[in-house]
């Protein structure tokens, strides 16, 4: 059972009123370095295998900060691209009050499957889930192999990346990821089984963490079924 923490990145200048994107030079402000303090704190004590990264420096720094602060050291930050945020075209750098008059905004709200961004380097949102999850499948993979099946590994990434990838774990088509939310120096985690994924925690801000720590497989089995059986009844 390979559990992912999927971390959002902390507050920058811009993140709210403008579609940031892949705009260059764009760092974490005092608030967003506060935040990922904190974060970091928090997971401290999980046993990570490996911290994961978007190559944009909001989500570097982030990744940093959970290194920097973890128990055990993470010597090296792996950088992924198929976790950099989707590619926004020319959306990129324009506020969101101003985009949200533009005809492509209902489709990106109420068809999200069918929205592609214009310009010459814009991305379809559903090319971007593609890659993000394919990532993730690579990523389990390698840390199950190098680490065993309960490994445990963080990916830093993007909002609308990090909605993409939950809505996949949850069987949700690609139109309803938007009744999905991550915010900055959010904590989601997912558990990869043979048989499925379970969203453990979703935009988690804040509380403890260590029922996340994987239990050996005898202690982790669940009563009448495998250890990918979700519990009838709900379990406790």
């Amino acid at each position: 059972m390979t559990t992912l923490l999927l971390m959002r990145h902390g507050l920058t200048a811009l993140t709210g009123p403008v579609l940031a994107g892949w705009t260059p030079d764009l760092h974490l402000d005092e608030r967003g370095r506060a935040q990922v303090r904190d974060l970091g704190a928090r997971i401290a004590g999980l046993p990570l295998r490996a911290v994961v990264s978007s190559p944009l420096d909001r989500c570097l720094e982030t990744a940093e900060a959970i290194a920097a602060g973890h128990d055990d050291p993470i010597e090296k930050i792996e950088v992924d691209e198929r976790f950099g945020e989707v590619r926004y075209g020319d959306w990129t750098g324009r506020p969101l009050e101003e985009l949200a008059k533009e005809p492509l905004w209902r489709v990106v709200q109420a068809h999200p499957s069918a929205a592609r961004f214009p310009g010459e380097d814009g991305e379809s949102l559903a090319a971007a889930q593609h890659r993000a999850v394919a990532g993730v499948r690579d990523w389990n993979e390698r840390v199950a192999a190098e680490h065993g099946p309960d490994a445990m590994y963080a990916v830093c990434s993007h909002g609308d990346i990090i909605k993409a990838i939950v809505a996949d774990a949850l069987g949700l088509h690609l139109d309803q990821f938007q009744r999905i939310q991550a915010d900055p120096a959010s904590l989601t985690v997912i558990r990869y089984t043979e048989l499925r994924p379970f969203v453990v925690r979703l935009n988690d801000t804040g509380g403890g963490v260590a029922d996340l720590v994987p239990k050996p497989a005898a202690e982790g089995a669940r009563p009448g079924g495998g250890d990918g059986d979700a519990p009838v009844g709900g379990g406790a």
